[in-house]
């Protein structure tokens, strides 16, 4: 699958699919086994993007219809597991098997000076971040093409506290079912193992393309 094909025309309603991953289940071991890998990627990916499928549907049905009674809901539903599908895109491919990921790349590691200090600096907001995720959520670096810089966020459920325009480059999933089996209620283990994983050239490629104006196509 070629991540940097661009999409040209748009995904039919109901039509979207789950992305196969980019390393085999057992790659990232031991800081996620292989079993954690088969049930958040078959399983929880899975059913935002059958649900995704669903409400897109239905959305579609009652436009036809002239049907708006039901729209809080659907448009809710819509959110929901359409973040769910993008966020998780994303943090499959931001993912490479311990040692692989590099080091920043000239373009991130030049952006995060300038938003944060340091890298130290940014590393320790990023972890604290996404450590203090109240419930289950993401921690998201993007690209704020409104400011011309990096932020980082907290996005609660997929869509809460987000920030209109940002792109993500970088996503952490703190939802327990991402790292359970491996740390229990221990989630600053899981990030600071997490951390270890970020396949930086990927970062690097994501922000380049975010500051083009351009994203790949995850989904």
């Amino acid at each position: 699958m070629n991540m940097y094909n661009f999409l040209t025309q748009p995904t039919l309603p109901g039509t979207h699919a789950l992305p196969p991953l980019p390393y085999p289940y057992g790659a990232l071991a031991p800081v996620l086994d292989e079993q954690t890998l088969r049930i958040h990627h078959d399983k929880h990916h899975q059913k935002y993007v059958d649900d995704l499928n669903k409400t897109e549907l239905a959305l579609q049905a009652a436009r036809k219809n002239g049907d708006s009674s039901n729209i809080q809901a659907l448009l809710d539903k819509l959110a929901f597991n359409g973040g769910g599908h993008i966020l998780h895109s994303i943090y499959w491919t931001v993912m490479a098997p311990t040692g692989t990921g590099g080091e920043p790349q000239i373009q991130t590691a030049q952006k995060i000076n300038e938003a944060f200090g340091t890298f130290a600096d940014f590393l320790k907001e990023f972890t604290n971040a996404a450590g203090e995720v109240e419930g289950s959520g993401w921690c998201v670096l993007g690209w704020n093409p409104a400011f011309g810089r990096l932020d980082i966020l907290q996005c609660e459920k997929h869509q809460n506290l987000a920030l209109w325009g940002v792109i993500p480059v970088l996503v952490c999933d703190v939802w327990e079912h991402a790292y359970y089996l491996d740390y229990q209620n221990r989630r600053p283990d899981y990030i600071a193992a997490w951390e270890r994983l970020i396949n930086w050239v990927e970062v690097e490629r994501r922000l380049i393309l975010a500051q083009s104006g351009k994203l790949p196509l995850t989904v």
